[in-house]
């Protein structure tokens, strides 16, 4: 037994060197070129970028990387619960459900909205959830999914229904949320697409044989089916009277995080953008090769990219792009970035560094960039139009955050 338990912490060290974690580790690395067009003529204007320069930066990421996803499918919605008093009165909970098809056993998300009592046309913050929705909060009117659960997230369950009420509620100040005047809307993930790899058969990727049965490395993976769930969302709250469509924040935690910016990247209709500790296939620099790589995430999570970003798996020199291109798809947006002290693996610096590299886009707007040269300290908030926010924890979302997402959103989105 002994001999075991040392051969098995022999293993878990060998793994964690395999990842630097030493900043003078950090290889030297060459970033392309955000206002440089694929001919090499720089870009100087907002109309330049926008009629070319940005569709270029999209079209690399969609083929390379996230992949490309189908048209959006004509959505029937069912309200399932009309608005009711939640929160002692305090806030309004209601619950809608987005059919993708006419069909009565069309596959569906539920949504659940939250939003402040006598109040219509809110702002919010809408993002998706790891666990099911009534593990938001622990509510018992809140409907639960049947989908799969993601067996790391909640190892005694196998579906969603089977995971306790309010488990992520920590995770979700709702309550905060509605006392500083946002809504709050989710739905979970596992809706739209199980996080397993089993060669895209079943979420919404059945939904499309022919797109499926013509697979190539440009296919879309479970990242680009999750941001386009996440429009589908945005166009049932298009058509919702207590929230304001002109006002939402997307949100998303770790790989959501990375959902969250291909979401905003692919559907401009998000106003504000919060990207919570994505890391590496998101707000990291990937090139830096710190913590998670570009081979790690491919190996451990082959089906989130699309098959053409395999080629980058431990030849992060080989990319013709970086985290900094997808930030850059966000401009002119507000653009949230938050880290932790405590998850290296997700490169809080690499984060901090890429949302830096995108100020020369906002500033073709007029729009001020990341207004910090150095790392701030946690919990210091930098809320320039390219803002920054680091807790002192570890790969968590926590009141602190939600905090940040509230003040940023204060000066960025509400009108």
């Amino acid at each position: 037994m002994k001999r075991m338990l040392w051969l098995l912490l022999c293993v878990n060290l060998l793994a964690a060197e395999e990842f630097n974690y030493d900043e003078a580790k950090v290889p030297p690395y060459e970033l392309p070129l955000l206002l440089m067009d694929s001919a090499g003529k720089s870009v100087t204007s907002a109309e330049a970028w926008q009629a070319m320069r940005r569709e270029e930066i999209h079209q690399l990421l969609e083929s390379e990387m996230f992949g490309k996803a189908p048209a959006r499918p004509k959505l029937r919605l069912v309200v399932v619960e009309e608005a009711t008093l939640a929160f002692d009165g305090k806030a309004m909970r209601k619950q809608v459900r987005v059919a993708m098809g006419e069909a009565d056993n069309a596959p569906f998300l539920d949504v659940l909205v939250y939003t402040p009592v006598g109040v219509k046309k809110v702002p919010v913050i809408f993002g998706l959830n790891f666990l099911g929705n009534h593990t938001v909060q622990n509510d018992p009117q809140i409907r639960t999914s049947k989908s799969w659960v993601k067996m790391g997230e909640f190892p005694q369950a196998t579906r969603s229904e089977e995971v306790p009420r309010g488990q992520d509620a920590s995770k979700w100040q709702v309550a905060a949320a509605i006392a500083r005047g946002y809504g709050v809307v989710t739905a979970y993930y596992g809706d739209i697409d199980p996080d397993f790899d089993d060669q895209w058969k079943n979420g919404v990727h059945a939904l499309n044989p022919n797109v499926e049965g013509t697979r190539d490395g440009q296919t879309w993976g479970s990242l680009a089916a999750w941001a386009w769930g996440m429009s589908l969302v945005m166009d049932y709250l298009e058509t919702e009277p207590l929230v304001d469509a002109d006002a939402v924040a997307v949100q998303g935690f770790s790989r959501l995080g990375k959902a969250a910016l291909w979401a905003a990247a692919c559907d401009q209709r998000f106003a504000v953008v919060i990207s919570q500790q994505s890391g590496a296939g998101g707000a990291a620099l990937n090139k830096r090769i710190y913590g998670e790589t570009v081979g790690r995430l491919n190996q451990s999570f082959p089906h989130w990219f699309c098959g053409n970003f395999k080629r980058y798996s431990e030849n992060e020199k080989a990319m013709a792009f970086d985290s900094h291109f997808l930030l850059s798809l966000v401009a002119p947006r507000p653009l949230l970035v938050t880290s932790a002290v405590g998850d290296q693996w997700a490169d809080p610096r690499g984060e901090f560094l890429a949302a830096g590299l995108v100020g020369p886009v906002y500033a073709l707007f007029g729009k001020q960039g990341l207004m910090a040269k150095e790392m701030p300290l946690p919990l210091q908030l930098v809320d320039s139009q390219v803002g920054y926010f680091l807790h002192p924890g570890k790969h968590d979302v926590t009141a602190e955050d939600w905090k940040a997402y509230a003040d940023f959103c204060d000066k960025h989105l509400k009108k």
